[in-house]
Parts: C-alpha cells; structure tokens; sequence
C-alpha cells in the first residue's frame, strides 16, 4: 500500500474539526503545519517538530487566493498534492486538509484580518495586500483548529513577527512556533517558487544567502550604522547580474523596527528577483553576544 493512502485526506472544515477535537477529548494535543503545498525538505522539518512534540499533526495544504495580488502567480503556482501527502506522511503528519476554495470562502470574504504597520515595512511595501491575506486565512485556520500549536519556517520572517503579534492581540489558544530556516548545501533557503528558477539561474540564486553573509560580518566586525550594513548587503546583490534587488533591510528582531543605532537582537533581511522567481531570504544577527 502507498503512503500516499496511508494518511487521511480531509477536504472539509467540518471533518477537520471532528478529527481534532476527537484528539483532544482523549487528552491529546493538535499541531499545525499551514502551508500552500508544493512541499519541500523545509516543510518536512516543520512537520517532524510538530510530530515530536505532538499528538496528532495536522499539514494544511491551500493556495490561498486572498494572499496574491493581480498579476502575480496563484494560477501557476505549483501543486502536487499527492506528493505532499506523501510527504507530509513520511515527515509524521497523521493528517492532511486540502480544502477547495469554495470550502474555505463560502462567500466572498467581506472581513479581514490586518496587523497594521507590521503589513507595511518590507515585504509590504512591495506586495501591499499580501500580508491581510496570510493573516486572514491563518486566523480561519487557527479557529479549525481550536487549543494547539502552529509551526512557521523562520524564512518567511516578517510572516512569522505578523502572526506572532495576530495570536497575541486576538487572544487566539495557539502557540505560534518557529522554526529555523532549511538551506540547501550552497546556502539557498529552501522554498516552493525555487523551482521557477532555471538552471543557470540557480547558482546566482546564493547571492541572497552572501548578501546576509555579508551584512552579518558587517555587524560582527563593529558596524552599528544600519545604512552601512544595508549597503553591504546591497552591494552584494549588485554584483550579481542575474538579481534584481527589491530591498536589503536591518531591523530589531522584536518590532521590526529599524533601529538608529543597531543594538541587541537583529534580523537582516533580503529580497530579490531572479528570472520568474522572487525569493526572500533573512538571517539573525545578536550585537549582545559580538
């Protein structure tokens, strides 16, 4: 028998809800990997630590309309969702939710959820309804689940800040877990839209992952001007004919918040298009330990 048959398929909110209350009922606890499926080894590592500290472990996969903006790629993002059943059971998953998106929006969705000022920095400023749309359907997905823990890659950061601070000011019972970024041997994280990269692209693709470098052994060295790390960083990018910058960026771990001063816990962050594929990439940097 496949492992493809192994593991429930579930396509309804209302199968999904029995399914975790039925866990719970007998003391047992639910955890959450959201994903937009296409999986990868860094979707693995999220569904392993939620396997490891859970009880059942629920992978939902759904491309989620509200997150992309016209002209941008839900209608040709990649979908295989035999494979990432497949996965999802091989990594411990005990379940997957693959709602349609009639299932998910009944109705044309007429509320949202919005983190404002996090939504608008970075990410924002260049995909200005995407974050609205993540929070969104998270919150729907958070209520699915009800009491658990949901896990989110490190390398969607600014992603993982915004739904930190949603659970947080919406009292919502879940723990929001992160979890480091997985790269492949050159430094490339890990993501679903790498596969848009052809393969002379891919080897430029690593200038995200030097441009970091590069900003981290600035702050190491003694910088705390944010400018001229981002300039560091952006000089990298530069270098590289094949990338098309979109930001490099210095902020506070915490807020997200550019400081004046760099001071205590840092994230850098990069973003940059290659050919079809815009990737983004970010690395922690502490001036508290240098």
């Amino acid at each position: 028998m496949s492992t493809v048959k192994e593991i429930p398929l579930v396509e309804q909110a209302s199968e999904l809800w029995t399914a975790v209350n039925a866990v719970r009922r007998r003391g047992g606890t639910v955890g959450l990997v959201p994903t937009m499926g296409y999986l990868h080894e860094g979707h693995g590592s999220l569904v392993a630590r939620s396997a490891a500290e859970n009880d059942l472990t629920v992978v939902s996969i759904f491309v989620n309309p509200l997150q992309f903006a016209e002209g941008e790629d839900h209608g040709t993002y990649p979908r295989d969702l035999d494979r990432d059943r497949e996965m999802s059971a091989g990594a411990g998953a005990g379940l997957v939710f693959a709602p349609c998106t009639e299932e998910m929006y009944p109705q044309a969705p007429i509320t949202s959820v919005a983190v404002k000022g996090l939504n608008a920095v970075l990410e924002g400023r260049y995909r200005p309804t995407h974050f609205d749309g993540v929070t969104t359907v998270v919150a729907k997905l958070f209520s699915l689940l009800g009491p658990g823990r949901a896990y989110f890659g490190e390398k969607d950061y600014q992603q993982l800040a915004i739904i930190r601070r949603m659970a947080s000011d919406l009292s919502l019972p879940v723990e929001v877990v992160g979890c480091p970024t997985v790269r492949e041997p050159d430094g490339l994280a890990m993501s679903s839209r790498n596969v848009y990269l052809s393969a002379d692209e891919r080897p430029a693709a690593t200038v995200l992952w030097r441009s970091l470098q590069a900003g981290r052994d600035a702050v190491v060295e003694g910088s705390r001007n944010p400018d001229e790390v981002e300039a560091v960083m952006a000089a990298v990018l530069a270098a590289e004919p094949k990338a098309s910058p979109d930001y490099t960026a210095v902020v506070d771990a915490a807020t997200l918040d550019r400081p004046d001063v760099l001071d205590g816990e840092l994230r850098l962050l990069v973003a940059a298009r290659i050919g079809r594929a815009r990737l983004i990439d970010n690395m922690g940097v502490s001036c508290d330990r240098i």
